[in-house]
């Protein structure tokens, strides 16, 4: 299976050419708005954070914004900071430089005298950089180039049943054809971690995935929390999800059968082909964030009660196996699965449908999220205030 994709020096492939627009902390975030909207070709993230933070969360923070500027969907970028936010923007710009080649500036709206003028500098740096993102030609490229992410949210029983199971069909057709692909969401393993255990393809693995879920029960209740207490969630009980356990049966099943490979921490970028399982909060937000920090270039999301989520960098395809939902919002899901609830069509019928979707996507189709332009953003914080 071949698509029509962008190489990158680095050899990794976008689906997308992107010029990015990226705040160094929030007060970048609505000038990186401005700019974005100024210049075809370009988009911007909002940044809620990246000043007076602890360490840890400063280096999280860095870690995603250096991983947005790293993603293969990205051809350059222009970042906007203050001036005296914890890792200035000439700093990050350095931290991207070190990592990629692709064209890198960035401005300071302190030190260059104000909003206006940082807008009017950045427009013109910006447009320049995406007049010559339109010279890069498109290549042929093999459906094994690709990283896929995986996410569910807004969870309902069809989701388990019918959805999840489909996407899991999906991920296995593309491991089998050398593509990657990444689950995350790890809370959502617990009650089911010593399922998602067995397909670890060595021991050290297995040991890996089952520590991930400890660790984080270990550290809300250091914290005198209960991951429990917010998950299910009000909506997932609603859509007849009465407990994590039974979430997370569901939920596992979007990751396929095949062996995993690596278990990655948040935002990391894998070292190997493969299914990979992304330690990632329960937040679906803040995991496809970080899934795009590590690099995916392209993002399933199954859904039963429905989302708008989008992203600004890849293109965030939405399913449902819930009949209702996709005639109820029809603007936002890109793809109707109930035929798997009413018999009319099987999972493995289903997963074969999204690949042939997921190729379109990859050839350019534009999901619905990306074509209204949708961006979500949120970094899962390592350390928090209470």
């Amino acid at each position: 299976m071949k698509f029509m994709g962008y190489r990158r020096s680095d050899g990794r492939v976008g689906i997308r050419n992107h010029v990015l627009i990226l705040p160094a902390c929030a007060c970048g975030s609505e000038s990186s708005r401005i700019v974005a909207s100024q210049v075809r070709g370009a988009v911007n993230i909002v940044f809620n954070t990246g000043c007076s933070d602890v360490a840890a969360n400063t280096e999280m923070s860095q870690k995603v914004l250096t991983g947005f500027a790293c993603n293969p969907n990205v051809y350059g970028v222009v970042i906007i900071g203050l001036g005296c936010e914890t890792v200035p923007h000439k700093a990050l710009r350095e931290k991207i430089q070190a990592m990629t080649d692709k064209p890198v500036v960035s401005f300071g709206i302190q030190e260059e005298g104000g909003t206006l003028k940082t807008i009017e500098k950045a427009v013109r740096a910006a447009r320049d950089m995406a007049a010559e993102a339109a010279l890069m030609q498109k290549e042929e490229c093999d459906i094994s180039e690709l990283l896929l992410g995986i996410e569910c949210g807004g969870s309902d029983a069809t989701s388990g049943m019918a959805s999840n199971p489909a996407v899991g069909e999906l991920s296995d057709l593309l491991v089998g054809m050398g593509a990657s692909t990444i689950m995350s969401e790890s809370i959502e393993w617990i009650g089911g971690e010593h399922l998602v255990a067995k397909r670890a393809a060595t021991p050290e693995i297995h040991n890996q995935i089952i520590k991930v879920c400890e660790d984080y029960e270990k550290h809300l209740k250091a914290a005198g929390q209960d991951c429990r207490a917010g998950q299910p969630t009000p909506g997932n009980k609603a859509g007849g999800l009465s407990t994590l356990d039974e979430k997370s049966l569901g939920c596992i099943r979007k990751g396929g059968t095949r062996p995993i490979v690596e278990v990655l921490e948040q935002a990391e970028r894998p070292t190997k082909h493969g299914a990979i399982v992304m330690d990632t909060a329960g937040y679906d937000i803040s995991s496809v964030t970080s899934m795009v920090a590590g690099g995916c270039a392209c993002v399933i999301f199954t859904t039963g009660r429905g989302t708008p989520t989008g992203n600004a960098i890849v293109p965030v395809l939405k399913v449902t196996a819930n009949k209702r939902t996709y005639q109820h919002m029809e603007d936002n899901m890109d793809v109707d699965l109930s035929g798997i609830m009413d018999g009319t069509a099987t999972i493995q019928e289903s997963g074969k449908m999204l690949l042939d979707e997921i190729g379109q996507v990859c050839n350019g189709k534009m999901t619905k999220a990306e074509a209204y332009g949708f961006s979500d953003i949120a970094v899962d914080h390592v350390c928090r205030f209470v």
